[in-house]
């Protein structure tokens, strides 16, 4: 799609937790890392499913009324499968002929890098198993959780997570945990439900977003949200993401899908709480036009959370949105749009419409990633736009109100004496900063922009009252 025809006035904001995964996964993706399991296994006892292979996600004949994690990163055409063709593609030779990608040299360069290396991914469900982590609350109610992305670069290397340095200023919205005796985490506060049934009424057809009914399939308490913040360690935050709640071990039992998710998260495919592993759903996406495939796990809004089939975690909303990559900042952005083309045959397909008519993923666009910037975050800011300029109808609505404020001002400019062209370009540069402001979501205190007043005045109009 061409960019001039997107419309940025800003929706809507929310934040979500994602972690990035891998970057321009590709037929010749290197060897994934073996699974690094926490030291605890269940003595025998426990209780198995009937055995089945493990299914990649599939979408659904009801996408809106399905349980679970929706389809996986692989569709029926370009528009719901990212996944690059191999290098041998249009050539006569065979695959095997071919030196490795260039991301094995330098990993900001084309090919496969898998950024999450706690466990290995499945490259044809598209899919990744990591470790499954067990602890509980202060009355001992289990919680079983995974690890992510954590604020501390030496934990990151040490257990194969993502390193976040913006991690460090998320304590506002992180919960609070203590190691015990045994190396466990004995968590403060912060619980939830997964009983709740996930479901979306989508709008009419060609706009289904925003849907006119919705509710997340797990629900987190108000004290809530995946950060951690280990008090005895440190002060470490670590992005922990809830996967069940409350429930015994013997009632989780699904290392080979079928998952019950009345009492496990959306986003699991298995869960093997005898060899402690979890199998996660994994997402297309792009970052820096490249395609990448990251994890959804919880969201500060229900209806962001029954989307993208996450926790309702409603203590990420105390995380501070709009700086970016400012001092103090959490936040990477995530550019979401509601509509656009659709349909999976369709390369351009994008959009919540999308999402919401198949039920296969928006193709949503990140920030930074940790092998292309420095400001890689889990929580994301979500800055959802629309793509109304590439209807003429609305295009045509837009542009004569944009052009009736424009002669207001051109008008003013007009009475302080500027000639008819240069009242015309002070009165589009006066909108289009206005505009800006609203698009980036500039912040400023209403103080600050009083002093500022004057400078914006004389830069803006050339005098100086």
């Amino acid at each position: 799609m061409n960019c001039k025809y997107l419309n940025v006035r800003r929706i809507s904001r929310t934040v979500a937790t994602a972690t990035a995964m891998t970057l321009c996964m590709t037929a010749l993706a290197q060897d994934s890392p073996r699974l690094r399991t926490p030291r605890r296994a269940f003595e025998a006892g426990i209780g198995r499913r009937n055995p089945a292979d493990v299914s990649a996600p599939g979408a659904d004949t009801k996408p809106n009324m399905a349980q679970g994690p929706g389809p996986g990163p692989f569709g029926p055409g370009p528009g719901c499968n990212l996944f690059p063709a191999p290098p041998s593609v249009g050539t006569a030779f065979n695959l095997s002929y071919f030196g490795p990608p260039p991301s094995a040299t330098n990993e900001s360069l084309v090919g496969p890098v898998q950024l999450l290396k706690s466990g290995p991914i499945d490259l044809v469900k598209g899919t990744i198993t990591v470790p499954l982590y067990l602890g509980h609350m202060k009355n001992g109610t289990n919680v079983w959780y995974i690890l992510s992305d954590v604020s501390d670069p030496n934990v990151a290397a040490l257990l194969g997570l993502n390193f976040s340095a913006k991690m460090t200023f998320m304590s506002n919205a992180s919960r609070t945990a203590n190691l015990d005796q045994n190396g466990d985490l004995v968590f403060d506060k912060g619980s939830v439900d997964f009983s709740p049934v996930r479901s979306i009424t989508p709008g009419p057809v060609g706009q289904e977003f925003p849907p006119t009914a919705f509710q997340p399939g797990a629900v987190g308490d108000k004290d809530y949200s995946p950060f951690v913040q280990i008090v005895n360690a440190g002060g470490t935050i670590y992005n922990a993401p809830i996967v069940a709640f409350g429930v015994n071990a013997n009632d989780i039992i699904f290392p080979n899908g079928n998952v019950d998710y009345s009492k496990v998260h959306d986003q699991v495919v298995a869960i093997d709480p005898l060899n402690m592993t979890v199998t996660i759903n994994l997402i297309n996406g792009f970052s820096f036009g490249k395609p990448i495939w990251y994890m959804s796990m919880d969201t500060s809004i229900p209806l962001g959370a029954a989307i993208e089939h996450n926790t309702f975690a409603p203590l990420m909303a105390a995380i501070h949105l709009g700086g970016d990559d400012t001092f103090s900042s959490p936040i990477e952005r995530i550019f979401i749009s509601t509509n656009g083309a659709q349909g999976c045959a369709n390369p351009q397909r994008q959009g919540l419409s999308s999402d919401l008519a198949d039920g296969f993923r928006p193709n949503n666009v990140v920030g930074g990633i940790p092998t292309n910037a420095l400001d890689y975050s889990p929580a994301w800011d979500a800055a959802v736009r629309d793509w109304a300029r590439v209807s003429g109808k609305v295009a045509n609505a837009v542009r004569r109100t944009d052009d009736a404020r424009i002669e207001i001002l051109k008008q003013v400019f007009l009475d302080m004496g500027c000639k008819d062209e240069e009242a015309f370009v002070r009165a589009r540069i006066c909108y289009f900063h206005q505009v800006g402001y609203y698009a980036l979501g500039v912040r400023e205190s209403r103080e600050e922009r009083l002093r500022l007043m004057p400078l914006y005045t004389r830069v803006l109009t050339g005098r100086d009252s």
